[in-house]
């Protein structure tokens, strides 16, 4: 399945020999909510973590919606219904999509307090994941010092 690819514009009055990043968002968004839970779950299974013990989920943040479905999937894996109102902190609606410096931003911007509601402490979990424009996914498990 063909989920990115480079090709031409579409604009019939376009031209120019620019070629474009393109994909199936569709697509996109599927192949996201089904593997970004599963390499999280993957991550805190390898740290032999509970679900439970993680006080923040920062996931790259391309679409909200997609945000939000990722981490009902994820706690769906754990046969969870309940997702605690603020483990997941969103940038999105004021930084825009930040590409892959979208975590290290959040992470900084909860170290400065500057994210409502957000906060962690000396030994708190958080889990940092994301999914890029190649379709790789990654997930890494931080206990803070």
């Amino acid at each position: 399945m063909n989920l990115i690819w480079n090709g031409r514009s579409y604009s019939p009055e376009h031209t120019g020999d620019e070629i474009y990043l393109k994909m199936n968002g569709h697509n996109v968004y599927k192949y996201a909510l089904r593997y970004v839970p599963e390499a999280v779950k993957m991550s805190l299974d390898k740290g032999g973590i509970d679900l439970n013990d993680v006080k923040k989920i920062l996931i790259h943040q391309a679409n909200e919606k997609m945000d939000r479905a990722i981490i009902k999937n994820l706690f769906k894996l754990y046969n969870m219904k309940d997702i605690p109102e603020h483990i997941m902190p969103m940038t999105i609606s004021w930084l825009g999509n930040s590409s892959v410096a979208t975590l290290p931003t959040m992470f900084d911007l909860l170290q400065k307090g500057k994210l409502n509601y957000h906060v962690l402490h000396s030994g708190d979990i958080a889990v940092f994941a994301s999914v890029g424009a190649g379709m790789n996914i990654n997930s890494m498990v931080y206990r803070m010092p």
